[in-house]
């Protein structure tokens, strides 16, 4: 099927593919793959399209997962159940579907659009520092290569092609199906109330302690909305946001009336500094309980490009010390918060929590804004401290560049040069930031 343009979500990146393909089965992508072979055209899989990079760019074969959706297979554990889910299965879909099992993912993004493949391939994460993101979570997968074989991995079967197809943007294979370590359902109680930057940052020991922590900081001023979410049984009872102020906190405010600062301090960019001040008091306090995913995540119906860094914990001070620094330098205005969370080392090649407890900070600009700036001045922050860009959203670094951040680069690419040697996978994106 021919495909006239496709684009991700933050449109920040398009393609004009040659073919479009939505399998329907393991072996259906397979045979994609071997006919695009013949056709000398290189192959792409999309999910939801949320990663703001090129990485599913082609003008080859684009394969949409969407018709490989739902639960395989439920086995049991003493904490939960290993589950196998088929690849292009959104993660707001599982939830609800785990939901009804009695089990749920140990932790979440703040968004669940994105597909399993498309989520795990690019290192999204949730927040807490005894947690760590949706790739580590992974105990086993299966992958279709660049010559059509269906391979099936795990930590004692193809170790190496497991430990770089459950994070491997998409430069090894396709996925068609990924094992989680589920837990038993449980609820969160949230609790969101406005706070100070500088208050924030004096607790932040305290308020780690927490099973999940992060932060929004509005520029340009000492405004910060925090949210601590506590782990509860699933039996708890819940007390969710009520309709109405549900509706204000969220629809209204968070959305609405925050898309429409975002335009008029685009128009006018002298006035963001008291629109960020209104934006950091307009959120009040308040705490509710409900479904673990139901908290973990939430509507963003404002488009917006974004960079993220992980960094070590203990640089986060000095980080946004230093990026409040630069921004009372120049006459830049920003309208998004910085949105900063957290997680636990865990030990997957190529994540950006490898092998040490993370702080992340995003940055976002409106989609209407411009962010190079803004964004190449972040980056260089991160990068003094040993920062590690999200593989999913918006930087510059080059593989020689990643080399220096990832201990186990280069065998990365030697599992490249097995599993692809003809760059069956390969795009402008993953030449920048993986090698020829």
């Amino acid at each position: 099927m021919e495909m006239a343009t496709w684009h991700n979500w933050a449109r920040t990146e398009h393609a004009s593919p040659q073919q479009f393909d939505t399998p329907g089965s393991t072996p259906e992508l397979a045979a994609v793959i071997v006919r695009a072979a013949e056709q000398d055209r290189r192959v792409k899989a999309v999910g939801a399209g949320h990663s703001f990079t090129g990485v599913a760019v082609t003008d080859g074969t684009l394969v949409s997962l969407d018709r490989m959706t739902g639960i395989e297979a439920v086995s049991p554990t003493d904490t939960g159940a290993l589950v196998s889910v088929r690849a292009g299965t959104r993660l707001h879909e599982l939830s609800e579907e785990l939901w009804s099992l009695g089990l749920a993912l140990p932790n979440l993004g703040d968004i669940d659009v994105q597909s399993v493949a498309g989520a795990i391939s690019t290192g999204t994460h949730g927040t807490g520092t005894n947690f760590t993101g949706l790739s580590a979570q992974v105990r086993a997968l299966t992958t279709v290569l660049a010559d059509g074989s269906i391979v099936e991995c795990s930590p004692e079967h193809n170790p190496d092609l497991f430990e770089v197809s459950r994070l491997g943007i998409g430069a090894f294979g396709i996925l068609s199906n990924v094992t989680f370590e589920c837990v038993s359902a449980f609820r969160l109680r949230a609790h969101e109330t406005p706070s100070s930057l500088s208050e924030t940052l004096d607790s932040l020991d305290d308020r780690l302690r927490a099973d999940h922590f992060e932060f929004y900081w509005f520029p340009h001023t000492d405004g910060v909305l925090t949210k601590t979410n506590t782990r509860l049984p699933g039996a708890t009872p819940v007390d969710p946001v009520g309709r109405i102020r549900g509706f204000v906190d969220d629809e209204i405010l968070s959305n609405g009336v925050f898309n429409a600062f975002q335009h008029l301090g685009t128009r006018a960019p002298s006035l963001i500094p008291r629109l960020n001040s209104v934006s950091a008091r307009a959120l009040s306090e308040r705490t509710y309980t409900d479904r673990s995913h139901r908290v973990f995540a939430s509507n963003r119906r404002v488009r917006f490009k974004e960079m993220e860094y992980a960094i070590p914990v203990e640089a986060l001070p000095a980080v946004l010390e230093d990026i409040a620094t630069w921004l009372s330098r120049t006459e830049l205005r920003i309208g998004f918060p910085i949105e900063v969370r957290f997680a636990a080392a865990d030990d997957v090649w190529l994540s950006t929590a490898h092998r040490r407890a993370t702080a992340y900070v995003a940055v976002h600009q409106f989609h209407r804004g411009e962010h190079r700036e803004y964004f190449s001045a972040v980056e260089a922050i991160a990068r003094s401290v040993g920062g590690r860009p999200h593989w999913g959203k918006l930087h510059s670094l080059t593989a020689a560049e990643l080399s220096e951040a990832y201990p186990r680069f280069d065998d990365v690419l030697a599992v490249r040069d097995r599993v692809d040697p003809q760059r069956m996978f390969d795009n402008a994106c993953l030449r920048r930031v993986l090698g020829a």
